[in-house]
């Protein structure tokens, strides 16, 4: 297998990781208010750790494809699981929030576009 078809898997894979992800955050905390996601503390973790994972496979897409996709807020994902993984004290409920019910919606057809980008330019 070459180099370039595995390079473009492994891209795949993370775009399809980050899908994955949304769709997790989307759907556990589908129906909620902010105040009964943080009192769910198992949504309220599972969605946390699924907005790491999301923000750990945006590190691993290119620069040159995050460059031409700036639509994509990739920075604020890779920040958001920054401080998600290294600072749970200095976490802002309403900071996450927003990110759910705004950033999140966003992002999923967004990756679903660049997916099929991917598909189609690898054949």
């Amino acid at each position: 297998m070459s180099e370039i078809h595995n390079e473009a898997r492994y891209f795949r894979l993370h775009i399809q990781d980050m899908i994955d992800c949304c769709q997790k955050v989307l759907s556990y905390t589908e129906g909620l208010d902010h105040e009964a996601f943080n009192a769910d503390t198992l949504v309220y973790d599972a969605t946390l750790h699924n907005l790491v994972l999301i923000g750990e496979a945006a590190v691993h897409i290119p620069g040159d494809t995050r460059d031409a996709h700036p639509e994509i807020h990739w920075r604020r994902f890779i920040a958001t699981r920054n401080r998600l993984a290294h600072g749970l004290s200095g976490i802002d409920a309403d900071v996450i929030w927003d990110v759910i019910r705004t950033e999140v919606p966003r992002l999923l057809p967004e990756l679903r576009n660049l997916l099929n980008e991917v598909n189609e330019a690898s054949g």
